[in-house]
């Protein structure tokens, strides 16, 4: 029986819930979050035909972020940081970076995680000068044993990923990757030390 044919709780305030009631709550849990993969695949989609003004859409922007990283022979979990890290374009306009951390810190590396999150920040020196900010700011950083891997990383896999000729590889080429990242956390307040350790 599957986690949808399941028996549903009764109780009507949390407080009021047994081990028995979390125990199908946990079933019904379980299989939602075995969908993570797509839905970060599906919600990539919605770059897709927005160009922002740039010469390609959110979406090629993020495939070939994706594209180079692999090419130069970075890990998976890189590759896919790579691709996910402007995912918060679409609900996190004003702080995309930090949204797309979020989204990818229990699957991934704290250095990996912290890339992400400051990207941003990081990716401002090549433009933010254009738009009346400190193209410095990523300075605030700059004891940080992971400023040279941002810095890297907007280098050869953000500010350069604009390029229309590009041979980009297709969202499709990157499913497998974003399933095995997705598939199993490593840190989280919902994975007890049993958990962990089984």
């Amino acid at each position: 029986m599957s986690a949808s044919e399941a028996k549903q709780t009764t109780f009507t305030r949390m407080q009021d819930a047994t081990s028995e009631d979390y125990q199908i709550v946990g079933a019904h849990a379980l299989d939602f979050m075995s969908g993570l993969a797509d839905r970060v695949l599906a919600h990539l989609e919605l770059l897709r035909g927005d160009t922002g003004g740039y010469a390609v859409d959110r979406l090629t922007h993020s495939l070939q972020s994706a594209t180079r990283a692999e090419r130069d022979g970075r890990d998976q979990e890189y590759v896919v940081c790579a691709l996910i890290h402007d995912i918060g374009d679409t609900l996190g306009t004003y702080n995309h970076s930090e949204l797309a951390a979020t989204i990818l810190q229990p699957f991934v590396s704290e250095k990996n995680h912290w890339i992400v999150k400051h990207h941003g920040i990081f990716q401002g020196y090549y433009f933010f000068h254009h738009v009346g900010l400190d193209r410095n700011m990523r300075d605030q950083y700059k004891e940080n044993e992971h400023f040279r891997d941002c810095a890297e990383f907007c280098a050869k896999y953000d500010q350069n990923c604009f390029d229309p000729e590009y041979d980009t590889e297709p969202l499709e080429h990157f499913v497998p990757a974003v399933r095995e990242v997705f598939a199993q956390p490593r840190n989280s307040i919902y994975i007890s030390e049993s958990a962990e350790q089984a």
